[in-house]
């Protein structure tokens, strides 16, 4: 699958959407992806994943992680795909940002482990999982994402795979020439428009 391939997909579950978006990041954008509009599809998601475990299926992969929450579906299917084990980093239990295996996940000594997230833009939740990652005896190989967002300002010590890589135009409030031209803000996720007007079908 070419990266032109999976945008288009994207395009055509719905997930790669065009608007004046409020981010996580309290930026604006003109476009946003939704990422569950793929995971919500199993038999696409299969084919992404699929596409994954063809560059890695020669790494040696043991183990493959991911955090909350999209990660931990891309994860699973993976792994089964590889047909080894996965596991999943979740919020630390004690309510801070970091993350950790919970729930009894143990690694092997030295397992070669595939670290997958879903939309890599900050590469926080990537690097709480490689923090998490430390406090075990594995070897992280590398690191796969469906859509590197960064724009190349993301980076790792270890090899970073993308579907797709999509350098998505990003504002402060005061700067988004959407906000100029009155077009309705949306808070993905969520009913309502971040200035209150409905959101846009």
């Amino acid at each position: 699958m070419t990266e032109a391939e999976f945008e288009t997909l994207l395009r055509e579950v719905g997930a790669l959407k065009e608007g004046h978006f409020l981010l996580a990041s309290g930026r604006h954008s003109g476009q946003y992806i939704e990422k569950f509009d793929l995971l919500r599809q199993p038999r696409m998601t299969e084919q992404a994943c699929r596409e994954f475990v063809r560059q890695v299926q020669d790494w040696g992969v043991e183990v493959v992680a991911g955090p909350t929450t999209g990660g931990i579906l891309l994860a699973f299917e993976v792994a089964r795909q590889l047909g080894v084990a996965a596991a999943y980093a979740e919020r630390a239990s004690d309510g801070s940002s970091a993350r950790e295996f919970r729930r009894g996940t143990q690694f092997p000594p030295g397992a070669k482990v595939l670290v997958v997230d879903d939309i890599l833009t900050t590469g926080g939740s990537v690097r709480e999982t490689l923090a998490a990652l430390e406090r075990e005896d594995v070897q992280v190989l590398g690191i796969a994402v469906l859509v590197d967002r960064s724009g190349g300002r993301v980076t790792f010590d270890v090899p970073l795979l993308a579907l797709t890589r999509m350098d998505i135009a990003t504002w402060e409030p005061d700067d988004c020439p959407l906000c100029r031209a009155g077009v309705p803000l949306v808070k993905p996720g969520t009913t309502a428009s971040g200035g209150g007007a409905p959101k846009p079908a």
